[in-house]
């Protein structure tokens, strides 16, 4: 082999090794990015327009590199159910829940939760992945994290229990479209894949949308907002998310999905001001150290 198929392999691996580390870079920004454009509109009329304006995309990238669509229709629909769960059910969850008032920092924690939740169900499928006892003292330190954090934003106002179970809509939304997806979705190019899921979750979201009263105002905010959703998040993180599932490499993403929401908090807290007490950093610190506990033991007999 040549030496510059040697190098191309090398820069190949090195590229898939950093994937799940830039996936969670990105992905920690959509909250702040939800706090950001959720003053200038109503969540599910902008999550419409960013569905309708990402497919478009997302076909000329098909057009151009000839991409192989889904095979037959059991796939088309099981990319629509999961388009309809992890963009229309995660997405839709966690903007209205911003827009309800409950901080960045607050909904990521709660959305954090999914690699936990994955896990524990993952262990259950089988009598070789039993839950394990560092597991369960895991899942009890998240759940007691969250509930402190929870409890801190309901003593300032911020949560509500409205705003809470929006952010819980999310946390189903993804946990589920997660597995659903693994057991699922075949192989197939990720391009074509997300113009089936975008469309699956601009149906489901468009007959809500038209429900909200309030106006979009084009706001330079909103725009910022816009842009990056549907370049960075639906087409940056949301492909990546798609690839790693397939390549296997759910687990790899889930290790590190317990740091988007300190990273989240910090970063609400140095661009809105969002409050960072000790409470707060006490419950991130317990669900961050709960989900480590769960995901070091399940990970040990995929390895």
């Amino acid at each position: 082999m040549s030496t510059p198929r040697l190098e191309a392999d090398a820069h190949a691996g090195a590229w898939v090794q950093a994937m799940p580390a830039v996936f969670v870079f990105i992905w920690s920004t959509g909250f702040v990015v939800a706090r950001l454009g959720m003053p200038h509109a109503p969540p599910l009329s902008f999550l419409a327009l960013r569905f309708a304006l990402s497919v478009p995309i997302f076909i000329v990238w098909v057009a151009v590199a000839r991409a192989r669509w889904p095979r037959n229709g059991m796939q088309w629909l099981h990319l629509a159910v999961t388009g309809a769960l992890m963009h229309a059910g995660y997405l839709g969850g966690v903007w209205a829940a911003i827009k309800g008032g409950l901080g960045a920092g607050t909904v990521a924690l709660i959305v954090g939760l999914q690699p936990l939740l994955t896990a524990v169900w993952l262990a259950r499928q089988g009598p070789e992945h039993q839950v394990r006892p560092r597991q369960w003292l895991g899942l009890l330190l998240g759940l007691a994290g969250l509930v402190l954090v929870v409890l801190d934003r309901l003593g300032a106002g911020e949560a509500t229990p409205a705003n809470v179970a929006l952010a819980l809509v999310a946390l189903a939304g993804i946990t589920v479209g997660t597995l659903y997806q693994k057991q699922n979705v075949a192989p197939c190019d990720v391009r074509t894949a997300s113009v089936v899921q975008l469309s699956a979750a601009f149906v489901v979201t468009v007959p809500l949308a038209l429900l909200e009263q309030e106006p979009i105002v084009w706001h330079p905010d909103l725009q910022l907002a816009l842009a990056w959703s549907i370049f960075a998040l639906t087409l940056g993180a949301s492909s990546l998310l798609f690839l790693l599932i397939q390549r296997g490499a759910a687990a790899r993403v889930s290790s590190l999905m317990y740091l988007v929401p300190p990273c989240t908090a910090v970063l609400a807290w140095l661009l809105f001001d969002e409050p960072l007490g000790a409470g707060v950093i006490a419950g991130i610190a317990l669900t961050a150290l709960g989900v480590g506990l769960v995901l070091r033991q399940s990970a040990a007999p995929a390895r």
